[in-house]
C-alpha cells in the first residue's frame, strides 16, 4: 500500500521473495503471499468472467489469474514512481516488493527537506489515479467480454488505491504528504511524523469500524469477510503508525551522538608489544583504548575489549597485541566528525566494537565503542 523507508545499508533478498526483474536499478521481488493472494483473486474473478464470457470452463480461473497479474502491475507503476523519483534526489531504491497488501519501495536513508518528502510519497498516489483515468478512458471505446473487464477492473482498482494512499495517515502515502507539512511549518521532521503517525492510528480505528458504519449508516449487508478485512487493514495501518512513531522517538536522540564526544583516549603501541606491557601503559596514561601502529606511526589494528578480557591476566606477559586486535578494514576508520544518522549508519553498514576516529588530517583522534555509543543512547531515552 506505501512505501517503507528509513537509514539502512544495502541490504540482501529477504527470504521468502522472488526477483522478477528490476526498475531503474532497483530488484522487483514478489513475496510468497502474493501467490496467495493472486490465487484468490482468480477465485473470487471467476464468476464474473463466466457471466462475460460463458463456456469457458477451467479456463475462467485462468482468466482470473491474468487478470490478477494486470493489476498488481498496476500496483508495480504506483511502486515504481516512488523508487524513480527517490532516485532522483539521490536516495538509493533498495528494492521493490509485491505482497499481498499491495507494494512496498525500501528507499534507504531519509528526504534532505520536506520538498522530497512530498514529491517522493505523492507521486504514487498520482501515477495510480492517471492508469485509473487511462484506464476509464479505454474503457469507453472498448468491447465487453473479457477485455472490458480487465480494463474496468484496472481502472476501478488503481483509483481505490489512488484514493486510499491520500488519506493523512502512516504508513500511506497521504501520511508522508502530512509529515512533509507538517515539516515544512514547523522545521521539525520528527514532529511531522508524530502527527502523521497519530493520524495512521485514527485511520485504522475508522478502518477496524468501516463494515459497522456500513452497515448502520448505509444499511447495506456485511459478512464475517468484511470483518476479517477491515481487521487485517486496521492491523497493518496500526503497526505501521506504531512502527512510526518508535522510529521519530529513536531519531530524536540521534542528535546527541557524536563521535568526538564519545571518543576514548588511545595509546599507540607495536603490534608485537606483549599485551600485558600495553595494558600497564594504557593505565599508566588513562587511556581506554589501544590501538597498534608501525614503526612510522600507520594505525594498522585496534584492540577488541573483548578479546583482551578474555585473555588471563597471568598470560598476558607471554601474548603480543595483536592477538586481540582486529584489522583496520575498511569501514572501521571514521571521521571524528561524524555523528546522529551517518554514525548510525556507519556502523550498522559495518558491524565491530570498536573504530578508530581519525582528525580531518589523518592522524588518530581516539577508537569509538559501540558499547559507548549505547550507553549514549540509552542516556538521552
Amino acid at each position: 500500500m506505501s512505501d517503507d523507508r528509513g537509514p539502512r545499508g544495502p541490504v540482501r533478498r529477504p527470504p521468502g521473495t522472488l526477483q522478477v526483474g528490476s526498475i531503474a536499478g532497483s530488484p522487483v521481488l514478489i513475496s510468497r503471499s502474493w501467490f496467495l493472494i493472486a490465487g484468490l483473486i482468480a477465485v473470487m474473478v471467476a464468476p464474473a468472467v463466466e457471466r462475460v464470457e460463458p463456456g469457458l470452463g477451467g479456463l475462467k480461473y485462468l482468466a482470473g489469474l491474468m487478470l490478477a497479474v494486470l493489476l498488481y502491475l498496476s500496483v508495480l507503476v504506483h511502486e515504481a514512481s516512488h523508487a524513480v523519483v527517490a532516485k532522483r534526489f539521490g536516495l538509493p531504491v533498495s528494492s521493490i516488493t509485491l505482497h499481498f497488501l499491495g507494494g512496498m519501495t525500501a528507499i534507504e536513508g531519509e528526504p534532505a527537506s520536506p520538498r522530497q518528502e512530498f514529491w517522493i510519497s505523492v507521486v504514487g498516489p498520482i501515477s495510480s489515479l492517471v492508469v485509473a483515468a487511462a484506464a476509464l478512458g479505454l474503457r469507453l471505446v472498448t468491447p465487453g467480454g473479457l477485455i472490458g473487464l480487465a480494463v474496468g477492473g484496472v481502472a476501478y482498482t488503481n483509483l481505490l488505491v489512488g484514493v486510499i494512499n491520500l488519506v493523512p495517515g502512516l504508513p500511506l502515502d497521504g501520511g508522508r504528504v502530512l509529515k512533509a507539512a507538517v515539516w515544512k511549518v514547523t522545521g521539525d521532521t520528527h514532529r511531522g511524523t508524530i502527527v502523521a503517525a497519530w493520524g495512521g492510528r485514527v485511520v485504522a480505528v475508522l478502518a477496524l469500524g468501516y463494515p459497522v458504519l456500513t452497515r448502520r449508516l448505509l444499511h447495506q449487508p456485511v459478512s464475517a469477510i468484511d470483518f476479517i478485512f477491515a481487521g487485517v487493514i486496521a492491523m497493518f495501518l496500526w503497526s505501521g503508525a506504531t512502527a512510526a512513531l518508535e522510529s521519530a522517538k529513536v531519531r530524536s536522540r540521534l542528535p546527541y551522538l557524536v563521535a568526538r564526544d564519545l571518543a576514548r583516549r588511545t595509546l599507540t603501541v607495536p603490534a608485537e608489544l606483549p599485551l600485558g606491557e600495553a595494558v600497564r601503559r594504557a593505565q599508566e596514561v588513562e587511556a581506554g583504548s589501544i590501538v597498534t601502529v608501525t614503526s612510522t606511526g600507520v594505525p594498522i589494528g585496534v584492540v577488541n575489549e573483548a578479546a583482551l578480557l578474555s585473555v588471563p591476566a597471568e598470560r598476558r606477559a607471554w601474548v603480543p597485541v595483536s592477538s586481540v586486535t582486529r584489522t583496520l578494514d575498511d569501514g572501521l576508520r571514521l571521521p571524528v566528525g561524524i555523528g546522529g544518522e551517518d554514525l548510525i549508519r556507519a556502523i550498522s553498514s559495518r558491524p565491530a566494537g570498536e573504530y578508530l576516529l581519525l582528525d580531518a588530517d589523518g592522524s588518530i583522534f581516539g577508537v569509538l565503542s559501540t558499547a559507548d555509543v549505547d550507553r549514549a543512547f540509552r542516556a538521552h531515552a
